[in-house]
């Protein structure tokens, strides 16, 4: 069966990359359809950590409060020796530059249940679970995917003998570690060297039970490597490291997994959820674009789980693809935009992928001598502090204020608290999402020329002044900064008036308002704007033909 309608988008994967990305997508008016070779969603946890930046993803979604209902703020991260004496410290509790928290915990069925029910509910949004992509063809105007259906019986997927055929414009492959897409396009793994076998371990704890045990930690001890952490509220979650000398077998008895859990539980306390073993790696694609089809997360790398960044960075290539895709889709940029989601995601998920196996070579010590070595260096401070979370170093940034030499192009941007018209809200939800261009004491509206207004106009920019000085606030156009936080970032950076992108992050700034027209110029250049708007009909006619 081949369908006739020509889609703006197909996703191949319905985890929380492929929900998000269809939510995104479909929010915005495209015609998506998303197809998952399981039935039904994945019913077990796996992922349990989400940052502040993703947290204003979700609320970009329009789930945030959902999320937060189902999600706890995490304590200070703890590195502890085999004496439990203490070896690193990572404030997660602390505020962020996003407002809030800098992570949270969370449990992953119930956030699957939340992006299910929200991509569900968008008309242009079509999800079909039972379908698995088996030919992937790049046509000049769109792409087809050939699919086939199945059902779970006794435990295995069959197929039922009914296949179709879609057509789309952009095809995007988030389907997994096995990606097919990823396969089809003939894209290989960089492997980055990080291999470690560990079992993981998801129980509730019996009513009432409170559990004498490290909020969120790891244990550093060599003749066990284990990592504690909340699996969401109500959740605990344990993870052990393989031995060099157990099998894989060894590891998934029932009993083997009681006697890990022993020091701190044990059956008449709590529940098992799941275990299961998971051989951790560092893989990285080559590309994550060839022509219409593109790649996201775990299709186009995985990590080691020590930053609990793994969703994280899905979540983030989604949120990067979305805004692309949409000028392209509108025609209002060429497919030439769709260039820069390699160089901009590529090197920032290598930098987190790399700043993992560093932890991870911190933890997964099974070697007594090598432990102690390691501990003296971290007691004694030998260790340099963790570096801070890497920002874009390519793609759409102001190339002399590349975050990469210290530059605040390509930082995340601040995020807080506004009075606006007398009422205090979140920044996002004062204004739309998409391109702000935002002025700090002034309204950036009086310093831009007629073609700069052309250009944020063309793009559905926001324009807004933001204010610690209660004489300047002008309802609508100046708002209040609350927290003082805007004021502290702006004067940091020694800036006037910066540009924000639609995934939050910084284009560039001026340091006069003066300068601000010719910002925009930089940005309209890279942006690879045309006349125009291209509608794919050549490749639909054929399809009808």
């Amino acid at each position: 069966m081949a369908d006739q309608n020509l889609l703006d988008v197909v996703i191949i994967g319905y985890g929380p990359v492929g929900q998000s990305l269809s939510i995104l997508l479909g929010e915005r008016g495209y015609d998506v359809a998303v197809f998952d070779r399981w039935p039904a969603l994945y019913p077990l946890p796996r992922a349990v950590f989400h940052d502040h930046e993703i947290r204003r993803v979700f609320h970009a979604m329009g789930i945030g409060e959902d999320v937060e209902s189902i999600s706890q703020p995490s304590a200070t991260y703890q590195w502890f020796n085999a004496d439990w004496k203490t070896l690193v410290e990572i404030d997660w509790s602390a505020e962020s530059i996003s407002d809030g928290p800098v992570g949270y915990l969370f449990n992953q069925p119930s956030l699957e249940a939340l992006l299910d029910r929200k991509a569900k509910s968008l008309p242009n949004v079509s999800v079909n679970q039972g379908w698995e992509a088996v030919e992937l063809r790049q046509l000049p105007d769109c792409c087809e995917v050939v699919l086939k259906q199945g059902r779970m019986t006794d435990g295995t997927w069959l197929t039922t003998g009914e296949t179709r055929t879609v057509r789309a414009r952009y095809v995007v492959g988030a389907d997994g570690a096995n990606s097919f897409v990823r396969r089809s396009l003939g894209v290989t793994f960089e492997d980055l060297g990080f291999q470690e076998d560990w079992l993981v371990i998801d129980l509730k704890p019996n009513e009432g039970v409170k559990l004498d045990v490290p909020d969120i930690g790891q244990w550093c001890n060599p003749a066990r490597p284990t990592t504690m952490v909340p699996g969401g509220p109500g959740y605990r979650r344990w993870e052990f490291m393989r031995l060099p000398h157990e099998t894989l077998e060894d590891l998934q008895k029932p009993e083997k997994v009681w006697e890990l859990l022993s020091p701190w539980v044990g059956p008449d306390r709590a529940t098992l959820v799941r275990y299961a073993v998971y051989t951790f790696r560092s893989l990285i694609a080559e590309t994550w674009r060839k022509s219409r089809v593109l790649l996201a997360g775990d299709a186009a790398h995985q990590m080691p789980p020590f930053m609990g960044q793994g969703m994280c960075s899905g979540l983030r290539d989604t949120w990067n693809l979305a805004w692309r895709l949409d000028l392209v889709l509108k025609g209002i940029a060429s497919a030439d935009l769709l260039d820069g989601y390699t160089p901009e995601r590529r090197p920032q998920v290598r930098a987190v992928i790399d700043a993992s196996i560093a932890m991870g070579k911190v933890v997964c010590i099974s070697d007594p001598q090598e432990a102690a070595q390691r501990d003296e260096a971290y007691l004694s401070g030998q260790v340099p502090a963790l570096p801070p979370f890497p920002g874009l170093t390519d793609g759409l940034i102001r190339a002399d204020q590349n975050s990469a030499i210290g530059g605040i192009g390509g930082q995340l941007c601040v995020h807080g608290q506004v009075r606006n018209d007398g009422e205090v809200m979140r920044y996002d939800d004062a204004m739309p999402n998409g391109f702000h261009v935002i002025a700090l004491d002034a309204d950036p509206d009086l310093y831009l020329d007629e073609q700069a207004r052309k250009v944020l106009a063309l793009i559905g920019a926001q324009t807004i002044g933001i204010t610690h000085d209660e004489s300047r606030v002008a309802a609508g156009r100046v708002l209040f900064d609350v927290s003082g936080k805007y004021e502290a970032f702006f004067n940091e950076h020694g800036a006037k008036a910066l540009i924000v992108r639609p995934d939050y992050y910084v284009f560039g700034a001026v340091g006069s308002l003066t300068e601000l027209s010719g910002l925009v110029g930089m940005l309209a250049a890279g942006l690879a704007l045309k006349a125009g708007h291209g509608a794919g009909q050549d490749c639909l006619a054929s399809a009808q033909a």
